[in-house]
């Protein structure tokens, strides 16, 4: 089972996950471009995506946020590398050119703020988002998301960001492996796409999580290890 977290966090932020995991499975985490270890952030998503393919095992695959964006392009190029795949709070992509060109406008804007106030500065900014309005100052991990660099997480951005990202909608059809789409019932937008997602994807099976936003393996992580526990069994 190999896990790929959201933008900002690293591999270790699925660390409470793998442990209670790790005794029925054999579980890795991955550092995402520009992320962690892996200092090159200067990748788009189909090139995240074939990083993922060469790093995992085969296997489940598990995608958070702009994970799951990452884990889906994975799951399309290489399909016979993923089993079975998790997609957490995930979205297929904006379909309207135009909102794609406002969101890189907007990512771009915000790497070239990040560049200027440095990592931890952005990422006080960063958690007071709506959308982490679950995180306690334990769960938001910030230590974790302090390992980053301002330079890594720009590029990120400006590579990977939403407005990046071709629309996959009308790929959904092809994913043969099952699906499992999470989301939390606070995060009301990432639920419609969950919900959008779930009806496009025949193999697939939704779990809306009560008392959760955007980060539900953080906020409901024992809800969400018994939901893939009983989803990979």
């Amino acid at each position: 089972m190999t896990f790929v977290h959201g933008y900002t966090q690293t591999s270790r932020s699925w660390d409470l996950i793998i442990d209670e995991l790790s005794s029925t499975f054999l579980c890795n985490s991955l550092d995402a471009p520009g992320h962690g270890e892996s200092l090159n952030g200067q990748r788009t998503l189909p090139e995240c995506g074939e990083d993922i393919a060469e790093s995992m095992t085969t296997g489940i695959l598990v995608g958070y946020s702009m994970g799951a964006r990452m884990a889906l392009h994975t799951a399309l190029q290489h399909p016979e590398k993923v089993t079975q795949l998790v997609l957490v709070s995930g979205t297929a992509g904006l379909e309207d050119s135009t909102d794609r060109a406002q969101r890189c406008e907007n990512d771009n804007q915000l790497a070239d703020r990040l560049i200027s106030i440095g990592v931890q500065k952005f990422l006080t900014e960063w958690l007071v988002l709506p959308m982490f309005a679950g995180l306690t100052p334990n769960t938001a991990q910030m230590n974790d998301r302090l390992r980053n660099s301002s330079e890594g997480l720009a590029d990120s951005l400006r590579f990977a960001g939403t407005g990046t990202q071709e629309p996959l909608w009308h790929r959904l059809g092809e994913l043969s492996m099952p699906v499992l789409l999470i989301a939390g019932k606070n995060d009301e937008k990432f639920v419609q796409l969950a919900q959008r997602m779930h009806t496009l994807i025949p193999t697939s099976r939704l779990e809306i999580v009560p008392n959760s936003g955007h980060t539900v393996h953080l906020e409901q992580p024992s809800q969400f290890i018994r939901l893939v526990t009983a989803f990979a069994s």
